[in-house]
Formats: structure tokens, C-alpha cells, sequence
């Protein structure tokens, strides 16, 4: 099966042709690069430690567009700690830094007693249509999920995505690595205008998690808001078949055509 990424060594990932991107099919999709990061640094934390922390923030800079070429990532604590702790990934093509990743590993413990919350639970899977996303969006990325579909307004949807292809070539990722590299997508599930009229891609993203989703289906709550000066916000509420496991932020740049 073809994986979005290849592993050529330690630090070296080779991104395939089923990560082309969406405004420029030239370039990489930012969506599996996201999720590549928070494997590796999941994977970085396994190799240092074993007493279970996971990631309950993690926050990507988007610096600039990658070819479909060979990455490399370099990963750091920045703040060690028994019970949390900051690490930084960044990822480099041909020595331009491209993305960081910032990320809170945080302890667990059991609040089952107390846990709950106001965030609005998604609709399930069968009350969304059937969507052809590739109608919108070109690039093989975008192709390689199959998508259910629900939207109130331009700019207001939620949306079913599940990737046909798994992040690295023979790596096992957790569900929430998994997760995060369709996070990206929020952005482009329900364009306020068509995308002919106007550019909006998004500089950053940021995920609060609360808990770890499941293997299934993510889903993707999306509201999509314009400024009137250039500077965009996409908010997601983050689901899976048990309901909210978190939240993203994207902030966009609106450029008209």
C-alpha cells in the first residue's frame, strides 16, 4: 500500500506523490507532514521514556511550501519534566526550515469521575452525504480519503474523513498521529467563497487534545470565518465515533484573485 512518506534513515522522510498538494499540485499537502512530525516526536518520547505521557498540545508553524521531495527533522526538549514537557520538531528541506512543531507531552491520570463537556457532539457518519472533495480540491492528498459531508452555510460543515494510505511505509502510528494528518483539511471542507475567487491557506495549526480518538473515522466540526482585512480563522472541533476528543485553530491569510 503507498504510505505518504518513506523512511530513508534516522532523520531523512521521503514525501510520495500521494501527498500532492491542494493550491499547488507542484507541492506537498501540509496535512501529512503534520501528522509525520507528531509520530516522530511520539516516537522520540518512546525512545526517552516509558512512563506514558501523550500529547495534549501540539502546535505547528507553517513557514513555507515544500516540493515533493525529501525532508529532514530534527527533534529537541526543550522543557524536560516528570509530568509535562516541551518538545520542538523541525522539519528542513534542503536546509530551509520549513515547519516546527512545538509540542505538550503531558501526564495522564484517571478523572473519569469527573470528566465531560459543553462541545457540540457531530451528527454520526450516516447522517452525512457521500462528497466528492477532488469536485473542489485537485491533488493526489486529496483523492486519498474517503469523505462524508454535511454543510449548513459556506464557511459552516462538518465533515467524515478517513486516509486510504498510512502515514510512513512499515511504521506503526497511533490513532492520534493518524488523526492530526487529516487535521489540515478543516481548512478547505467548506471554502467560505470558491476557490477561484480567492486564496486562504492557513499559516499555522494548533490542537488541544483531550483525549486520544479512536482508529475509525475523524471527524472535523468546521466553522470557517473572514475578517475584512486579509486574516482568516478556521475553528474545528475535533470528533470520533465517541464524540469530541479535541480542538484545532488555523489562521488564515484571505488573499482575493
Amino acid at each position: 500500500m503507498t504510505a505518504y512518506f518513506e523512511r530513508l534513515s534516522d532523520r531523512a522522510f521521503r514525501a510520495t506523490d500521494a501527498v500532492q498538494g491542494a493550491w499547488n499540485t507542484s507541492e506537498q499537502h501540509i496535512a501529512p507532514t503534520i501528522g509525520l512530525l507528531a509520530h516522530l516526536v511520539e516516537q522520540h518520547r518512546d525512545a526517552r521514556r516509558t512512563d506514558g505521557l501523550v500529547l495534549g498540545r501540539v502546535s505547528y508553524d507553517i513557514l513555507g511550501v515544500l516540493p515533493i521531495d525529501v525532508v529532514e527533522v530534527d527533534i529537541e526538549v526543550i522543557r524536560p519534566g516528570r509530568t509535562i514537557e516541551l518538545v520542538e520538531a523541525t522539519l528542513r528541506h534542503e536546509g530551509r526550515t520549513a515547519v516546527i512543531l512545538r509540542a505538550w507531552l503531558m501526564q495522564t491520570a484517571d478523572t473519569h469521575a469527573i470528566a465531560g463537556g459543553a462541545l457540540p457532539v457531530m451528527p454520526p457518519l450516516d447522517a452525512h452525504a457521500d462528497w466528492e472533495a477532488a469536485d473542489i480540491w485537485p491533488g493526489a492528498f486529496i483523492r486519498s480519503g474517503d469523505y462524508r459531508h454535511r454543510e449548513a452555510e459556506p464557511g459552516r460543515a462538518s465533515a467524515w474523513v478517513r486516509p486510504h494510505h498510512p502515514l510512513l511505509d512499515g511504521e506503526r502510528v497511533s490513532p492520534t498521529a493518524r488523526a492530526l494528518g487529516v487535521a489540515d483539511i478543516a481548512n478547505g471542507v467548506s471554502p467560505r467563497v470558491p476557490i477561484a475567487d480567492a486564496f486562504f491557506p492557513n499559516v499555522d495549526l494548533t490542537a488541544h487534545l483531550f483525549r486520544e480518538p479512536d482508529d475509525g473515522w475523524i471527524g472535523l466540526d468546521t466553522t470557517v470565518t473572514f475578517g475584512g482585512a486579509g486574516i482568516g480563522v478556521t475553528h474545528t472541533v475535533l470528533n470520533d465515533s465517541a464524540g469530541p476528543f479535541g480542538v484545532s485553530v488555523q489562521s488564515l491569510t484571505v488573499r482575493p484573485r
